[in-house]
């Protein structure tokens, strides 16, 4: 599965590692995606959220609900 967040969108940045010597090599910087269980309410049911680690703060603040409702307007599935 690609490392990308439901909730913020974030997906891997791409970069060179550089070497003692200068030799240039390309790398990959993944962020730090958890997955995560939430109870959902309204639905009565829980849900599994793909979240960064600043997606779960996000859903700590915000409430699971509004997190729900962001991720499907931007047209994911939950």
């Amino acid at each position: 599965m690609s490392a990308h967040c439901q909730l913020t969108g974030r997906k891997p940045g791409f970069g060179k590692t550089i070497s003692h010597s200068h030799r240039r090599t390309s790398r990959r910087f993944d962020p730090n995606i958890q997955s995560k269980r939430y109870w959902l309410p309204s639905e009565g049911r829980h849900v599994r959220l793909r979240l960064s680690a600043k997606g779960i703060k996000t859903v700590d603040t915000i409430g699971v609900e509004a997190a729900v409702a962001r991720i499907r307007a931007r047209g994911g599935k939950v």
